[in-house]
């Protein structure tokens, strides 16, 4: 069996239970893209703003340009770095790399030079494809300079035109025909048990790791979260979050869509009105959103000047969802239920069923996809607690990674001695079997369902001059649910205000989204009697500042 150094693969007795169950089928992404594409030839796969494309035209598209991937020297199980918006390109790059074997580390547009220098750097990537720019920043200069840095990176994709010697138009690539003979395809033998791409985790300790998704496990990952969804032919849905996060892409997502024959409208603008007009006129079913923007979206004032009326299902993920959010969504689009959605880009999905008393819909995040989902909740010292307590999630099953990708310290921390994936999510079980997320364990403040080490930021921020000591802490935030609070302790005489950090951690080169938007300067941080910084006694007091400042000020 072919093995990939890095990945931790799953026990063979596990392997061959999964497919006696039928769950892996032993097929690659590749594969099935093409069983798909022939399925539901004649039928619109993708519209993305005035472009709509058949399942056959995708298929042209990706054949195309995975002949000219291979002609350009990729070759099976090499890595590559897809940092891309919600435009076409992504999508038949995304499969194009499947059907040559070559595994994508899904980016998000919003990283910048910190994250994507260190997937390249652990990955070893050969491939790295950017747009030219987006809103005010340029890609190209980026990628040259990852380039120059790490060797291994031997091309450049960019949607668009370049000039740049060496480097690639995306958009030609797909527009123009091969050199090579279609039978080259055919000759890539790929195992469906060794990655097909790399998602990326929220991690506790620095930039985000690498989460390795097997072909067998990410189209039954797609598949169980599409038969609980109410997907039909005729469907559609819309796209607003980035298409590289594993919620939409594959939970169900475009995947998802795909197996129903459905369509998947791309969008590039996360503006209620643009949304809304997107979904009265596409006829949109099916939305997939995080908490802070399904609010933003009810709070907008012209919600009530569209046709909303197919929307039939509103999947909510990220991060928990109020009940009273739920119950006015339904009232205020009376054709639609909100479906909650526990997940994790490392695997296990918890949905509320659509046929869930509504009770029950409103107050828990659901149950898992798949019957052979194991999941026990345990105590600090690893026991499993009685139905209704809160205990640590603990997971296993046949989409669950076995490892991070090349971290075997941190691996060996993570997971159990039988393969237990150790969460750091806290929750409890309801009486209905449905599970209900009471916080976490692990030091992250959730962003608008943007996952942010709270250690990485630290360990940037101690670079700062004025900086003895720091602790980053969640505070709440009514449309985001948490942002981030940074408490300082400052050298003698020296002053730091909040726009003198923010500048100096963009210096840094990270992500916008990982800034703190608080700033709170102390003379001590509180200790425990082992001399680690009291987080919760800070996370206390960052609660108690925005419940006392009305205004919210950017900083006290």
């Amino acid at each position: 069996m072919t093995t990939l150094d890095g990945v931790t693969p799953y026990p063979p007795e596990f392997v061959e239970r999964y497919r006696a169950l039928g769950y892996w089928e032993d097929r690659t992404l590749g594969q099935w893209f093409d069983d798909t594409c022939a399925r539901f030839s004649e039928r619109i796969a993708l519209v993305a703003q005035a472009e709509r494309i058949t399942y056959q035209q995708l298929a042209e598209h990706v054949e195309r340009l995975a002949l000219h991937l291979i002609d350009l020297g990729l070759h099976p199980l090499d890595r590559f770095v897809m940092q891309l918006p919600n435009i076409p390109e992504f999508v038949s790059l995304y499969f194009a790399l499947q059907k040559v074997g070559v595994i994508p580390i899904m980016a998000l547009p919003l990283h910048r030079y910190t994250e994507i220098e260190q997937f390249v750097r652990l990955s070893e990537a050969v491939g790295y494809a950017i747009p030219e720019r987006l809103g005010d920043f340029s890609f190209p200069e980026l990628a040259r300079r990852v380039q120059q840095e790490h060797p291994c990176l031997r091309r450049v994709f960019v949607v668009g035109q370049t000039d740049q010697l060496g480097w690639v138009s995306l958009t030609t690539l797909v527009q123009t025909d091969s050199r090579l003979p279609r039978g080259r395809l055919d000759d890539i033998k790929i195992d469906p048990t060794l990655p097909a791409l790399f998602q990326l985790s929220g991690g506790t300790t620095g930039v985000p790791k690498l989460i390795p998704r097997t072909h067998n496990d990410y189209l039954y990952n797609s598949k169980a979260a599409a038969a609980i969804n109410d997907i039909h032919p005729d469907d559609a849905l819309l796209v607003v979050l980035p298409l590289s996060h594993n919620f939409p892409l594959a939970c169900p997502g475009l995947q998802g869509f795909m197996m129903r024959g459905a369509r998947t409208v791309l969008s590039t603008s996360t503006h209620p009105v643009d949304l809304f007009k997107l979904i009265a006129r596409e006829r949109i079913t099916h939305l997939e959103l995080v908490p802070a923007l399904l609010i933003r979206m009810l709070s907008d004032p012209t919600l009530n000047d569209f046709d909303l009326s197919l929307l039939r299902i509103i999947n909510t993920g990220g991060q928990k969802l109020q009940a009273e959010v739920k119950r006015r969504a339904e009232e205020m689009i009376p054709s639609c239920k909100v479906q909650e959605v526990f997940g994790m880009a490392e695997g296990l999905l918890c949905y509320v069923r659509l046929d869930d008393p509504d009770e029950v819909r409103y107050e828990t995040a659901g149950r898992p996809v798949s019957p052979w989902d194991e999941i026990r909740l345990v105590d600090e010292q690893g026991n499993e607690v009685p139905d209704g307590d809160i205990g640590e999630l603990l997971v296993r099953g046949p989409y669950t990674l076995r490892g991070y990708y090349r971290v075997p310290e941190y691996n060996a921390r993570t997971f159990t001695s039988d393969g237990f994936y150790k969460t750091g999510d806290l929750m409890r079980r309801h009486s209905s079997g449905n599970y209900i997320v009471e916080g976490r364990k692990k030091d992250l403040i959730n962003r608008g369902g943007e996952k942010i080490s709270a250690e990485e930021v630290e360990n940037l921020i101690l670079a700062h001059p004025a900086v003895l000591n720091v602790a980053c802490v969640p505070m709440p935030d009514p449309q985001l649910g948490e942002r981030m609070c940074a408490f300082v302790m400052l050298r003698p005489g020296i002053a730091l205000t909040l726009q003198e950090l923010t500048s100096f951690l963009l210096g840094k080169e990270i992500a916008r989204f990982k800034l703190p938007e608080r700033l709170e300067v102390l003379e001590e941080l509180p200790l425990s009697r082992v001399g680690k910084v009291m987080k919760q006694a800070l996370i206390e007091q960052a609660k108690a500042l925005v419940a006392m400042d009305t205004d919210t000020p950017a900083e006290r």
